[in-house]
């Protein structure tokens, strides 16, 4: 695959990661220097923002749960005229393009109508916030599977999600979107075989100066996202592995207890 345009007329979605603008890929900023015309959702970072040549057209197509600046046909639209206009296009999504971006019906929509589509990944939220926890999603004897799911409902929906799988508890959740549906998603799992004491992370503004994590346990969870605001992009890593942090936190703590009582303690 070319590293960035070949032409004009082309669109790449470009995955600006989870908003530090260090965790962008050299292949994605080198994209945003070349581009005529950027379009941007609400979640991609302003220090990402600010990596856009001043001279290159911004256009922001962000959508929000609740509040959608242009929906999807517009913005579908929007990068099929750009296009036609023999502009060199980039559609700046949040984290990584294929996991809940919508990235399917923009290149499906863009190709049936001729224009060359790209993609340049982007690391997604789950990553991020696993990075910054210190802990491993997937862990010999704990976790052997990793799996995405979005708890994104239409409003006054209940979530048609696969609980049973769900709840297997030899799998890592990684759940987009969470906030809103942590009481359901707490009660669904509980009630499937999930233990109420399975550690959460609740990771929040993941990368960002202002990243929270919250740790807590399942049966927790509906208290643990009472103090997030419906602005702040939250994701919820569900497991035994993800607990592992707290446990070794606990170790080093009584090790260390251990060797300053013990002077001989070495090691």
């Amino acid at each position: 695959m070319a590293d960035g345009f070949i032409g004009f007329g082309e669109v790449w979605l470009v995955g600006a990661g989870p908003g530090d603008p260090d965790l962008l890929t050299r292949k994605a900023e080198r994209l945003l220097s070349e581009a005529d015309i950027v379009f941007f959702d609400a979640l991609v970072g302003q220090g990402v923002l600010a990596l856009i040549p001043a001279t290159t057209e911004r256009v922001a197509v962000g959508k929000r749960s609740g509040r959608h600046s242009k929906d999807q046909a517009s913005i579908n639209e929007l990068l099929l005229t750009a296009a036609l206009a023999d502009k060199r296009v980039v559609r700046l999504k949040g984290g990584d393009p294929g996991i809940f971006g919508r990235a399917a019906e923009e290149i499906a929509y863009l190709q049936s109508h001729g224009i060359v589509v790209k993609i340049c990944p982007g690391i997604t939220a789950a990553s991020a916030a696993s990075a910054s926890a210190g802990v491993s999603t997937t862990l010999r004897g704990m976790a052997q599977s990793l799996i995405f799911v979005t708890a994104h409902a239409r409003a006054g929906a209940t979530l048609d999600l696969d609980w049973a799988s769900l709840a297997m508890t030899n799998a890592t959740l990684a759940v987009y979107m969470g906030r809103a549906a942590a009481r359901e998603i707490a009660q669904r799992l509980i009630d499937g075989g999930r233990r109420p004491d399975t550690p959460v992370v609740v990771a929040v503004n993941v990368s960002l100066q202002s990243e929270r994590l919250i740790r807590g346990t399942l049966a927790s969870l509906p208290f643990l996202v009472w103090t997030i605001g419906d602005d702040d992009p939250t994701l919820l890593l569900i497991g035994d592995a993800v607990g592992e942090h707290s446990r070794r936190s606990r170790a080093r703590l009584t090790n260390g207890h251990r060797c300053a009582s013990r002077p001989a303690c070495s090691g």
